[in-house]
């Protein structure tokens, strides 16, 4: 197959399923084990992970060729399977390509030994954790539902040690909803200059709301951005850098989006499942998503297929008009299309259940980018 000019996506690979360590009440991947029940796979058969890398250095169409490692909890798939996967990486890599690996992790499994490897092979780390002891234990424990916070911080400070590049993982709920500055000033504290802040939002049809109780609501959510970003653009501008920030800040240059989220269309962030079954989406890996498996069709084509595409273009067709009207869509693009299940004032559906809160936080921000771009294009002159 021919490929295009570009293509750009990145793929959450699986590679021990929905297994993890962990049990956080609030996880929406553990569930999904039960499609793979009957095959009990442990980890990806060692013929399907070289299929995958090679079919993924295969569609790249750019210089540098990312790997992204999620489960569950990948770590459990134990280090000499990553030594493996750095092994056929570089059996299959182009000369002039770079390969970039990255993990999302809870980090309670690792060691010196992991966070040597990830030095040497200069992983990116994503490292879940949401905010101080008490708060982080309020939801993030094991199986036996004891907290894991403090596994966490020392995985985080192994890594640290060992000079990885790292990025902290936040995500809002409603119990660190209420202390921003509290939930960042702790963890810039840590270290880190990547922060990310991640909505919580679990679908309750029987709730007022519409959600849990667990779930962030949306005004909350937009003034805990506020006051992170009020905190930051006095304080941290140019030393930290907070992901939807640095996604509005984007809209100054007219750059695409780097978050799926936010992009116009999706269908650029699907998943390989570890028996090599290809879903549309993390949020979608459902019997009505699952696109193809690896086995029997190229990764390229099943990212180019009809129904992947069609996926990814129905975010933007099925917009509401109340979007399509909002100052600040460039911004958001009505967000992820599974928190899209209120209706707008005037009662149309598909309305993004977190758009007061993002409204209210782009808004505020939205003299900070005007800024942004105005400097950008003085200095252009």
């Amino acid at each position: 197959m021919t490929s295009p000019i570009s293509r750009e996506f990145q793929v959450f690979v699986k590679p021990v399923g929905a297994r993890c360590n962990l049990n956080c009440s609030y996880c929406y991947y553990l569930g999904k084990a039960e499609l793979y029940e009957p095959a009990k796979l442990r980890v990806m058969p060692d013929e399907i992970l070289e299929k995958y890398i090679k079919q993924q250095i295969e569609a790249s169409t750019e210089t540098d060729i990312f790997f992204s490692w999620h489960g569950g909890e990948p770590t459990l798939a134990e280090l000499d399977f990553f030594r493996k996967i750095v092994k056929l990486q570089r059996k299959h890599k182009p000369a002039g390509r770079n390969i970039i690996n990255g993990i999302q992790t809870n980090a309670t499994l690792l060691n010196d030994s992991w966070c040597r490897f990830f030095s040497d092979e200069s992983f990116f780390i994503g490292v879940s954790i949401d905010g101080p002891e008490e708060i982080h234990n309020k939801f993030r424990v094991s199986k036996d539902n004891k907290g894991s916070h403090n596994k966490t911080l020392k995985g985080y400070e192994l890594l640290r040690k060992n000079n990885v590049s790292t990025e902290l993982l936040t995500v809002v709920n409603s119990e660190n909803v209420r202390f921003p500055l509290e939930t960042y000033n702790w963890l810039k504290q840590l270290g880190s200059t990547f922060l990310t802040f991640l909505p919580l939002v679990v679908k309750d049809p029987g709730s007022d709301s519409g959600v849990s109780s667990i779930s962030v609501a949306s005004e909350a959510f937009g003034s805990f951005l506020k006051t992170v970003f009020d905190e930051w653009v006095v304080k941290d501008i140019g030393k930290i850098k907070i992901q939807i920030i640095e996604e509005a800040v984007r809209t100054a240059f007219s750059q695409e989006h780097t978050l799926c989220i936010f992009n116009k269309r999706c269908g650029g962030v699907p998943v390989v499942e570890q028996n090599g079954d290809f879903y549309s989406c993390d949020h979608f890996v459902d019997t009505d998503h699952l696109i193809g498996n690896i086995c029997q069709t190229d990764l390229a084509d099943l990212l180019d297929s009809e129904r992947q595409l069609n996926f990814g273009q129905a975010k933007y067709d099925t917009l509401p008009q109340f979007c399509l009207d909002c100052p600040v869509l460039e911004m958001c693009n009505g967000e992820c299309p599974r928190n899209r299940f209120i209706n707008t004032p005037s009662g149309e559906p598909g309305l993004n259940y977190l758009c007061s809160g993002y409204m209210q936080f782009f808004m505020h921000i939205k003299p900070f980018v005007e800024a942004v771009a105005t400097e950008w294009r003085r200095k252009g002159e």
